[in-house]
Parts: C-alpha cells; sequence; structure tokens
C-alpha cells in the first residue's frame, strides 16, 4: 500500500512526525526544552506550563491533526504555524538583538518547513 503515497505524501507524514516528536519533547521535558532553548522560570514555574503548552502540545496536536486528517488543506495549516514562527523568530532577532547561530537555524527550520507545506500542499 506504500506504493499508493506520492513523494509529496511521505514528505509530508515525515513532518508531520517530525512535529510531534518535536511536541512531545516539549510537553514532556520541559525543563530539557528550556535548557536547549536557554529558557529560565521565575519564581511562579509558569515558564514550564507555557513551554509544556506552546512549545508542546500545541504542536503533538498540530502534527497529529495534519496527519490523521491528511488533506492537503491541515497540511496547509500546519504550513501556516511554522511560518508563523519563523516570521516571530525573525522579528525578535532583530527587535530583541537575538542574533545566534541557533536562532537563525531554529528559523531556517521553520521557514523552510512552513514554505514547504505550504507551496507542495496549495
Amino acid at each position: 500500500m506504500i506504493g499508493a503515497f506520492t513523494a509529496i505524501d511521505l514528505v509530508n507524514m515525515a513532518v508531520g512526525l517530525l512535529t510531534v516528536v518535536l511536541g512531545l519533547m516539549g510537553w514532556l521535558w520541559p525543563r530539557w526544552t528550556m535548557q536547549v532553548l536557554d529558557m529560565q522560570a521565575g519564581p511562579t514555574n509558569m515558564a514550564y506550563t507555557e513551554v509544556s503548552a506552546v512549545s508542546g502540545c500545541l504542536f503533538v496536536g498540530l502534527g497529529l491533526g495534519a496527519m490523521m486528517l491528511n488533506d492537503p488543506l491541515a497540511w496547509v495549516v500546519l504550513g501556516i504555524a511554522y511560518a508563523g514562527a519563523a516570521v516571530g523568530r525573525v522579528t525578535s532577532i532583530f527587535r530583541d538583538d537575538a542574533a545566534s547561530r541557533q536562532s537563525w537555524t531554529f528559523f531556517g527550520c521553520e521557514a523552510g518547513l512552513g514554505a514547504w507545506l505550504i507551496i507542495a500542499n496549495i
């Protein structure tokens, strides 16, 4: 049955799976995620819930939703989410003087995944 999938379908599913895996890491290991992202919790520990929600379950839901629906529009929505993250990141890079190799790498990944998902599925 794998022959019924196109190359676009296979790449979409790979991006969906990557999205879910990265989301699981943010959700289940927020301290590790915060360390990788150079973030610190304040006195209320709200940062842990923010990372679990925004860097975690949001991406789990987006990835699973796109994979379960497996419809071009669902993949475009996931692409728009990645493109939105890329816009937010590049805005912060310039506005907050936050340019670093890691920031630019994350921007490139978000922009690339967003562009692929939007262009390949329109």
